[in-house]
């Protein structure tokens, strides 16, 4: 990521590095790194979490790793790993050659593990996973001592290795730390450190059977890669102790600070990947990169930009407790990250057939439209107008209430870049719907004004119906109904039933018959959209990003008053 225009914004990490780097530690270097778990696909928290870790090192020179924490062999696969590489290079970061799995150590780990044994420091525990959580104690009560916890060195070390060779079943003993079961702190409380798992992992296959709790495998695989700044969320600052213990307890090469910030928490949104598997499994959604879902395949899908995402990132800012933050927010962000860059188009997402009486049979002109009145370098271009041409249903009334502007019997409206019309007549079918209108334009306001001064109140995006190329149109709401689904007792009752509406008739300019996979566009009065992957040379299928309706800057003016 290009540091060049870039103005970082002050945070307490920030404040630690730059003090780190002030006193020489770490001998000036600041090494980061980012270490995912491979089970399941990363969402919008997970960016917060590589902005944060890819820019502090690129803004000191330094360097951000990509570790997978493969040390669940059970739950991991490598769909994840690719997902996870291509959406961390999609956001904008590249981790060069350091690109790292806990698996890679696992020989070493293997070899940690029997200095802690040697050193009375560990040992194996035959107590099942319910009477390790009885032993355990409460906040309140201190644990009691494994009945194990005194088998020598010798019994230990032979134990352990027989659990290597494959000599018991999964479940049957664990390697533990021994640290003090009275301590405060549970996490310090003997630590399963390894397990008995028999699964294929997908980088050393069934060469292993034992693996690495993260606790332990997390502190060692920083060591190892020489992590300077070790940036975990709020939630592992119980286990900061455990971390710290362990590097000092054994001969690593180098000794990480592990400092906690507040996670991300996004309204109307879940974080979890326990649950957002559950929405995947249960078919409530169509795969991890449905547009509805938080993860960045499917904020990519739906039309987000890595820049939006990243100037999310940095707004929200580096926090030491959570808090929740208004999705308004985000899609404050995206739009004003698209308003510079997307094309205006039109698009008729329900037609309404217009005859223009008057105009001639035969005739086609070419209007002249703007690409984006943000952008001036952008050009403008070439639209066709004919004698029939599609509005929006719901841009006609046939009895207009109130301060309904757009069109009705008598009443004159503009045409987007074209010219005024005026309806004359209402075509219905058998049953009373209206299927047509007939019109009349006026020769002389071509562009959209009229020479003797007169004026109306509305203006009307269009296609001519010739022309026009069919499009289906996918309009994405919320998932949730509630600020909080994570809060409810079960987050699948508050799934928004109107999450997803599809518009299978509607119509497109006809420059967009050669749009790429993943172009954005604001379809005028509309909102954005994005060219969804399902699209076809006969019918092109968009995803609606996001409305030109900005709740997030409504909030901030009305606070501002």
């Amino acid at each position: 990521m290009s540091m060049s225009d870039y103005t970082p914004v002050p945070n307490f990490i920030r404040n630690i590095i730059a003090e780190d780097l002030k006193n020489n530690k770490n001998d000036g270097q600041v090494i980061t790194r980012f270490p995912p778990e491979p089970n399941g696909y990363l969402h919008i928290g997970h960016a917060k979490s590589i902005c944060l870790n890819f820019t502090l090192a690129a803004e000191n020179n330094g360097r951000c790793h990509l570790r997978f924490d493969d040390t669940n062999p059970s739950k991991e696969d490598v769909e994840y790993t690719d997902s996870i590489q291509r959406d961390v290079k999609w956001l904008g970061f590249d981790w060069g050659e350091h690109l790292y799995y806990a698996s890679d150590y696992f020989e070493q780990l293997y070899e940690y593990a029997e200095t802690l044994i040697k050193e009375g420091k560990a040992y194996v525990c035959d107590l099942s996973a319910e009477e390790i959580r009885e032993y355990r104690g409460t906040l309140t009560q201190p644990g009691k001592n494994s009945p194990y916890r005194e088998r020598t060195v010798d019994e230990n070390l032979d134990l352990f290795r027989r659990m290597r060779a494959g000599e018991f079943p999964d479940g049957s003993r664990v390697l533990r730390a021994k640290i003090d079961m009275s301590s405060p702190n549970l996490n310090m409380r003997d630590p399963v450190i390894y397990r008995i798992l028999r699964a294929t992992h997908h980088r050393t296959g069934d060469e292993w059977c034992i693996y690495p709790m993260y606790d332990y495998a997390h502190p060692l695989s920083d060591a190892l890669e020489m992590i300077t700044h070790s940036i975990c969320t709020l939630e592992f600052e119980d286990h900061r102790p455990l971390y710290d213990w362990f590097l000092e307890q054994l001969p690593v090469p180098s000794n990480p600070q592990q400092i906690e910030f507040a996670r991300l928490n996004l309204t109307y949104t879940v974080m979890s990947k326990r649950k957002l598997l559950q929405l995947v499994e249960g078919g409530f959604v169509a795969g991890w990169d449905d547009p509805r879902m938080p993860t960045i395949a499917g904020l990519r899908r739906l039309g987000y930009t890595p820049e939006s995402i990243r100037d999310f990132c940095e707004r929200i800012g580096v926090a030491k407790s959570n808090s929740t933050v208004d999705i308004a927010l985000l899609e404050h962000c995206l739009r004003e990250d698209l308003n510079k860059r997307a094309p205006r188009k039109m698009a008729v997402l329900r037609p309404l057939k217009v005859v223009i009486e008057n105009y001639p049979e035969d005739q086609v002109e070419e209007l002249e439209a703007i690409n984006n009145p943000e952008d001036p370098s952008m050009g403008t271009r070439k639209i066709p107008f004919s004698k029939v041409i599609y509005i929006e249903e719901d841009d006609f009334r046939e009895d207009p209430p109130r301060k309904f502007y757009r069109l009705a019997p008598g009443r004159e409206v503009r045409l987007r870049y074209g010219y005024f019309i005026k309806c004359t007549d209402v075509i219905k079918d058998e049953n009373g719907e209206i299927i047509e209108l007939r019109c009349t334009y006026d020769p002389e306001t071509r562009g959209g004004s009229a020479p003797d001064g007169r004026r109306v109140k509305a203006t009307l995006h269009w296609v001519s119906a010739s022309h026009a190329h069919p499009a289906e149109v996918r309009l994405y709401d919320h998932l949730f109904t509630t600020e909080d689904p994570g809060a409810e007792e079960d987050f699948k009752s508050c799934l928004n039933p109107d999450s997803l509406e599809v518009l299978t008739s509607c119509l497109v300019e006809p420059s967009l018959k050669g749009a790429a996979l993943e172009s954005k566009y604001q379809f005028e009065r509309q909102g954005y959209f994005c060219l969804d992957p399902d699209s076809t040379a006969e019918k092109l299928v968009f995803n609606r990003t996001v409305s030109l309706r900005d709740t997030w800057a409504k909030i901030q003016k009305k606070l501002k008053k």
